[in-house]
């Protein structure tokens, strides 16, 4: 329980400062003005570990072309979406996962406006944490 409080806690925090930066979170990411430890990065892809893990592998895939949502991808966005696919195997590939999970938000779930998959592997996903 107390957990569970502290992730919604720093998911909330998270959540406020996504929301009231005038800039994209993940372009900053992209550009290095945040910093990050990135798992891969192609020319049009990067990866990277999630801040906030909801399983023991849990990776975002961001294209570096800023497309906002899944609702938003057009047809000239689709050699992007077609690298991050191609990122995920390699990731899954190299990290030898045996199963895994892709995923992508969209609306309250998506908690930057920014396209990103998620790549997901290792203990159960605790969906109540997204």
């Amino acid at each position: 329980m107390i957990k569970n409080a502290k992730f919604i806690l720093k998911e909330a925090r998270l959540r406020v400062s996504y929301m009231t930066t005038k800039d994209c979170l993940f372009c900053k990411l992209i550009k290095g003005e945040i910093k990050t430890d990135k798992v891969l990065e192609t020319g049009e892809v990067v990866a990277v570990n999630d801040i906030n893990p909801v399983s023991d592998v849990h990776i975002l895939i961001i294209p570096k072309k800023h497309i906002d949502s899944v609702l938003t991808i057009k047809r000239d966005d689709s050699s992007d979406i077609i690298k991050m696919f191609e990122v995920a195997k390699k990731l899954a590939e190299n990290m030898k996962l045996s199963a895994f999970r892709l995923a992508f938000n969209g609306g309250k779930y998506q908690h930057v406006p920014h396209l990103h998959m998620h790549l997901l592997a290792g203990r159960k996903v605790e969906w109540n944490h997204l």
